[in-house]
């Protein structure tokens, strides 16, 4: 039996000089806590920790009803009380219109609409059909581009979903196509429940890459079967320059049984470094801050980096 020549074809790609994180844990990471309410001051010094250590991008809080989410209640007090540094985006989530305005009345720079790649996902996560959750986002959007406010757009269950199982990469495509035409300027490619493997990441960014250019992309993966740092380098491979991550591996998903959080910061950062990729970040702070937030909430911390070179100081 001969083997298929194309096992042992090079991709065409080369990894990234640069990458840029967007660090999740403010709004992600936060908002599926179960420990308590955390203190408003908490995120705020948690944020302002963000924001020394190089990072350019961090997604601050979430503009939705506090019935379904009560972790982002206070959003209007952090984005207050945070203090803003030049360079860097702080970014909110912003389900509908009303989300929007809240938004705007806090000075966001960005805000986020998502969606999901499986209609049972979306059905029992926002309660309506993929297409009506797209509809949805028009007005948003359309508030947005008249006040020159950047929309990312977010595709949950790009692997695997709790309800349908695997998903196939052109389901993924057309959403993130959708997102892209209605005028997302960036698309964040969620493994909701931490499913893939690099070989499922690269064909479902292969599929999504021909109706979304590579330079809009990032990958925002899971790590409940301990494969999100294989399956970034995987996508790394493709030329792909936009990871979303979380400090101490702070986050999950609420609605998928069985989901860990989100891949840690630190972790992704040390196989950065190793590939020689730029980042602006300092690892040592990043260690460092998130030892600083397990401490406040009384939370594990998830990165292995972290366990492993300890603290130098708080």
């Amino acid at each position: 039996m001969s083997l298929d020549k194309r096992t042992f074809i090079q991709s065409p790609h080369t990894y990234p000089k640069k990458v840029r994180l967007v660090e999740m844990s403010p709004r992600d990471g936060l908002q599926n806590e179960t420990g308590g309410f955390v203190p408003t001051q908490t995120k705020i010094e948690l944020i302002n920790r963000l924001s020394d250590t190089g990072l350019i991008h961090i997604e601050a809080a979430s503009f939705v009803s506090p019935k379904w989410v009560p972790q982002m209640k206070d959003a209007s007090e952090v984005m207050a009380g945070i203090q803003r540094k030049d360079g860097i985006t702080y970014s909110v989530l912003t389900p509908n219109m009303r989300g929007f305005e809240g938004a705007l009345a806090a000075n966001a720079q960005e805000v986020s609409v998502f969606s999901a790649a499986s209609e049972n996902f979306t059905q029992k996560n926002i309660n309506c059909s993929i297409e009506e959750s797209l509809e949805r986002f028009i007005p948003v959007i359309e508030a947005a581009k008249a006040q020159g406010i950047p929309v990312r757009g977010y595709v949950s269950t790009v692997m695997g979903c709790p309800y349908e199982g695997e998903i196939a990469p052109d389901k993924v495509a057309k959403v993130a196509k959708a997102l892209y035409e209605m005028g997302c300027y960036e698309i964040s490619l969620g493994d909701t429940i931490g499913t893939g493997t690099p070989l499922k990441a690269k064909r479902m960014l292969e599929a999504v890459n021909k109706e979304v250019p590579m330079h809009l992309l990032a990958a925002h993966f899971h790590d409940t079967y301990g494969q999100a740092i294989g399956n970034l380098n995987a996508v790394l491979e493709e030329g792909l320059a936009i990871i979303d991550s979380s400090v101490a591996g702070l986050g999950g998903c609420p609605y998928a049984k069985g989901a860990s959080g989100n891949v840690a910061t630190e972790d992704v950062l040390y196989l950065l470094e190793g590939l020689g990729i730029e980042t602006g970040i300092n690892l040592q702070a990043m260690v460092d801050t998130g030892f600083w937030i397990c401490e406040q909430i009384n939370r594990h911390n998830g990165s292995k980096v972290a366990l492993a070179k300890g603290m130098s100081q708080v």
